[in-house]
């Protein structure tokens, strides 16, 4: 399905400035200026002084965005607004589609990690040989990379001993908590909001910061999913206009 490119607003019908568009959006003239030239707007012509003349279509094409923007983020919402204004509107559509399916899997991610966790939870310690294991021993068996385990070493995520050589011994406490943070990670937790997790986690001895965190989760998805309804709603109503 396509349609028609944006064409410029009339000079004629153009009635608002930059400055009225950015208070509707809650951000500066310059801002405005700057989503007009990414395209995120549709064309704007010029008065015979030069100024640049904006109408109800780019106000509207500017709260879409915004409404994109904090429901599918920024990249994704410029991709979706630079397709419409070319005529594209499968590419516009496909974009939504990539962002629901995406967001599909993020929940289903952390539904499998609840899960993990309260399996984990209830499971025996991992055997582990009373030398420890060594990184590559414990990367296969989490199944990731030792570069991995390094990664989350540097971010403060876990501290295993060291040999006299320097080699990391990972202990049964160390691998517990490489288990739960390849499961945090594989919920597509960033390090930056694993480690005060892990800390508590540590500091209580148990599982209720880790479930803490997961509610959490769940309720942030729940809220962005009620904002890219919205956001959909909002590029329903442009498109269809």
């Amino acid at each position: 399905m396509r349609h028609r490119p944006a064409t410029p607003t009339s000079t004629a019908e153009a009635a608002l400035r930059p400055v009225d568009l950015a208070r509707a959006a809650g951000i500066s003239p310059q801002q405005v200026r700057n989503h007009l030239d990414a395209g995120v707007l549709p064309p704007a012509e010029r008065s015979p002084a030069g100024y640049r003349v904006f109408g109800e279509r780019h106000r509207e094409a500017l709260l879409t965005y915004r409404l994109l923007g904090r429901g599918y983020g920024w990249a994704v919402a410029r991709t979706i607004m630079r397709a419409v204004h070319a005529g594209d509107s499968l590419t516009a559509l496909a974009a939504v589609d990539e962002a629901h399916a995406a967001a599909h899997a993020q929940r289903e991610a952390l539904k499998a990690t609840a899960e993990a966790l309260e399996a984990v939870a209830g499971r025996p310690p991992d055997t582990v040989p009373r030398a420890g294991l060594h990184v590559g021993d414990l990367a296969a068996k989490l199944g990731v990379r030792p570069s991995a385990l390094r990664v989350w070493e540097a971010a403060g995520l876990l501290a295993p001993a060291r040999t006299t050589d320097g080699y990391r011994v990972y202990g049964p406490a160390d691998v517990r908590d490489a288990r739960l943070v390849a499961m945090l990670r594989q919920a597509r937790y960033p390090l930056p909001r694993i480690k005060p997790i892990m800390d508590e986690f540590r500091a209580a001895g148990g599982t209720e910061a880790l479930r803490a965190a997961i509610t959490d989760r769940e309720a942030h998805l729940a809220a962005r999913a009620l904002v890219m309804l919205e956001a959909a709603g909002a590029l329903h109503r442009y498109l269809s206009a």
